[in-house]
C-alpha cells in the first residue's frame, strides 16, 4: 500500500498566501488575483467543483488579510477547504455584481498579477469595475510563485517519484514484442494507479520510428523485436506530480543504438551534476546539451532539458537557454535530454530532481542503463 502522507494544515496554506503577497509587494504589485485552478489549490487547498461563469477569486493584497470571493451557493464547499480559515470568505448571490464587490478590495490604480488560467470573462469583468488598474499574467510577474516547495510538498513529490519508479520496475516484467503501444500504455496507467496515483496525465510509448516524436501518443503500432521504445509517464499522487522517462530495447540493441543511449545517459548525468543553488537554470540545459553536441547529435536534441513540477506536471522553472533564474533549494524540475532520429528511433532519460543546499537530489532512482525487454 502507498505510504500515507501527513495532510497539509491551515498554517501551511497561510504561509503560502503570506509568501505570495510578499512576493507581489517585492515585485511592485498591488496584489494577486487567483482564479480556480492549480494556483488556487496550491494556496488554499480549495478546488471548486468546476470553473463556471460565476466568479470565484482569491484576492491577495500585501498588508491585508486574504479574501476568497465565492458564489453563495458554493460557499459551503469553500468553507470546507483546509486553507479557508486563513481567509475571509466574501460571498455573493446571483443578481448582484461580483466584480464591483471585488473592485472594492483593490487599489483603483494598482497593478495586479492574474493567474494564467483565469477566464477572460472574469478578468474583463474586473477590468470594467476597475478600469484604472492594470493587469499582468501571474507567470509573467511571479514565475517562481510555486517553484520553491516546502517540506510537505517535497515529501509528496518524493512519494510520486517512488510510485513512478515502482511502475517502471513492473513494466519491465511485461511482454513488449507483438503488443500494440496502446496496450503498454494501458499497463502503465494501471500501474500508476496501483501505486497510488489518483490521476494519470500521460503514458507515452514511442516504439521504433514513433520514438523520434518526443510527445508521440501511444498508437496502434505493433512493437517488434529490435525496437527501441521510449517510455514517458506520470500524473498526480496526493495532488503532486510524477514524470519519468526511460528508453528500453526489445531484444539486444545494436552497438549504434547502445552508443546513442550512452550519450543521452551521460548528458542526463551532466545536467543533474549542474544542479546547485545560485546557478542559473540555463546551466542545466547547457551541461546536458554540450555532451550531445560534442557527440555530433546537437541538431537532434530538439527540446529544452527540463520543466518544473508540482501541483501540475509542467510549470516554471524551465531548464532552457536564456533562463537566468538562479536555482534555489526546494525547486523541483525534470532533467530529460533526448536524441531523436527521424524515421528510426528516439532516446530520452528523465528524472525529477530537487535543489538541495549543496547540490541536487533525484526523486527517480531506477537504473538509467538501457533495459532489455522481451
Amino acid at each position: 500500500m502507498p505510504a500515507t502522507l501527513a495532510p497539509f494544515t491551515t498554517d501551511d496554506y497561510r504561509a503560502r498566501m503570506d509568501r505570495a503577497a510578499g512576493a507581489a509587494a517585492d515585485a511592485g504589485l498591488a496584489g494577486v488575483l487567483i482564479a480556480p485552478g492549480p494556483d488556487l489549490a496550491h494556496l488554499t487547498g480549495y478546488r471548486p467543483p468546476a470553473a463556471t461563469e460565476r466568479l470565484t477569486l482569491l484576492v491577495l493584497v500585501p498588508g491585508a488579510d486574504p479574501v476568497l470571493v465565492v458564489p453563495k451557493l458554493e460557499a459551503p464547499d469553500a468553507e470546507r477547504a483546509v486553507g479557508a480559515p486563513a481567509t475571509t470568505l466574501l460571498d455573493w448571490t446571483d443578481g448582484t455584481d461580483p466584480y464591483a464587490l471585488t473592485a472594492r478590495l483593490l487599489e483603483p490604480s494598482g497593478r495586479f498579477a492574474v493567474s494564467d488560467n483565469a477566464w477572460a470573462l472574469h478578468l474583463l469583468g474586473v477590468q470594467r469595475a476597475l478600469p484604472t488598474a492594470s493587469y499582468i499574467s501571474l507567470t509573467g510577474a511571479l514565475p517562481m510563485l510555486r517553484a520553491v516547495k516546502d517540506e510537505p510538498e517535497l515529501a509528496r513529490l518524493a512519494a510520486a517519484g517512488e510510485a513512478a519508479d515502482a511502475t517502471y520496475g513492473e513494466i519491465l516484467k511485461v511482454p513488449f514484442a507483438g503488443r500494440a503501444e496502446t496496450e503498454i500504455a494501458d499497463d502503465l496507467a494501471a500501474l500508476l494507479r496501483r501505486f497510488g496515483h489518483s490521476q494519470v496525465d500521460f503514458t507515452v510509448v514511442g516504439s521504433g520510428p514513433n520514438g523520434a516524436n518526443p510527445h508521440h501518443e501511444a498508437g496502434d503500432r505493433t512493437i517488434e523485436r529490435g525496437d527501441m521504445v521510449v517510455l514517458d509517464f506520470g500524473g498526480l499522487r496526493d495532488g503532486y506530480g510524477s514524470d519519468t522517462s526511460r528508453t528500453v530495447h526489445v531484444g539486444e540493441p545494436s552497438p549504434a543504438e547502445q552508443h546513442i543511449h550512452d550519450v543521452v545517459r551521460e548528458a542526463q548525468q551532466a545536467g543533474f551534476d549542474a544542479v546547485r543553488p545560485g546557478v542559473a537554470c540555463q546551466e542545466v540545459d547547457r551541461a546536458a546539451r554540450e555532451i550531445i553536441e560534442e557527440a555530433g547529435y546537437g541538431d537532434l536534441f530538439i527540446h529544452r532539458t527540463g520543466h518544473g513540477i508540482g501541483v501540475t506536471t509542467h510549470e516554471p522553472p524551465y531548464m532552457i537557454e536564456g533562463e537566468e533564474q538562479p536555482m534555489v533549494p526546494g525547486m523541483c524540475f525534470s532533467v530529460e535530454p533526448g536524441i531523436y532520429l527521424p524515421g528510426r528511433f528516439g532516446v530520452r532519460i528523465e528524472d525529477i530532481v530537487t535543489v538541495t543546499p549543496d547540490g541536487g537530489r533525484r526523486f527517480n532512482n531506477t537504473d538509467r542503463e538501457m533495459a532489455v525487454v522481451e
